[in-house]
């Protein structure tokens, strides 16, 4: 199946996830979009293995995805959940310190699967952020924080507990969003991988291709990435609210693929 009508069927799922108010039925069509795009992938793979002499074989590329301006609030939880998509999609990434652009390494296909999941999941997670901090929930909670002050020529740093702050609450709210989302997808890959290496009469055929692709790609990503050092964005280092990540937690769990217009034009950036 080519790249066009694989992401055609995945956006008749998305479609169908938004048109129902069941958080349940949204949840089913989630996971049978991640698995279509984890089937098609695998056939890909397979067609790529088979290709004929005068078809131009499949390869991994890189793409720049940019998340956003320096220095703009938001971006490392932003970026964090495009990773954790392209972490079910077979998409490596590098990423700039400063969480503005990431640079995925995958097969074209795949990175379009991840773009169109991120676009629709982003604009999802912006709102329920957006609705639990209007709520006011995380203004119940107190956080430990560090307080320095001045004795004499001496500086004394004690830990007390202060309200948490709408900025914290975001931050820990889309952090566990993320996570979830991960994992959600993470499953959803295993299942449809599974199933694709039971059938008795490819099952072989199949795990040997999945393998020659994953190596195919770290070969590529060994040879193409020049990144340097440890990207440190997906903590939560303003401080910690149980509150906001419990909350963000269970929006990921009944998160809906938009079919918003952003779909096929695969937003990349944050909303204003």
């Amino acid at each position: 199946m080519s790249s066009d009508k694989m992401l055609t069927r995945i956006g008749g799922l998305l479609r169908q996830a938004e048109s129902t108010d069941n958080p349940h039925e949204g949840e089913a069509f989630m996971a049978a979009a991640q698995r279509l795009a984890t089937a098609s992938s695998i056939d890909l793979a397979v067609a790529r293995a088979h290709a004929a002499g005068r078809e131009k074989r499949a390869t991994p590329t890189q793409r720049l995805i940019t998340i956003g301006e320096p220095g703009k609030k938001g971006l490392r939880t932003y970026a964090q959940l495009f990773l954790v998509i392209a972490a079910a999609n077979d998409v490596q990434c590098d990423i700039a310190q400063t969480s503005a652009v990431i640079y995925a390494y995958g097969f074209a296909g795949d990175i379009d699967v991840c773009e169109a999941l991120y676009a629709s999941l982003l604009i999802q997670m912006v709102r329920a952020s957006d609705a639990y901090i209007k709520s006011g929930e995380y203004r119940s909670e107190t956080t430990l924080r560090t307080q320095v002050e001045k004795r004499g020529r001496r500086r004394v740093a004690t830990r007390v507990r202060r309200p948490v702050a709408g900025v914290t609450a975001r931050l820990n709210f889309q952090l566990a969003y993320a996570a979830r989302i991960g994992q959600r997808l993470a499953d959803a890959k295993k299942e449809a991988e599974d199933q694709a290496v039971s059938v008795p009469e490819s099952s072989a055929e199949t795990a040997l291709v999945l393998r020659d692709k994953q190596l195919e790609l770290k070969d590529y990503y060994s040879e193409n990435s020049q990144a340097r050092g440890t990207w440190r964005g997906g903590r939560a280092s303003a401080g910690h609210s149980s509150s906001a990540r419990r909350a963000g937690d269970r929006a990921a769990r009944t998160a809906r693929l938009s079919n918003s217009p952003e779909l096929s034009t695969a937003r990349k950036q944050i909303p204003s």
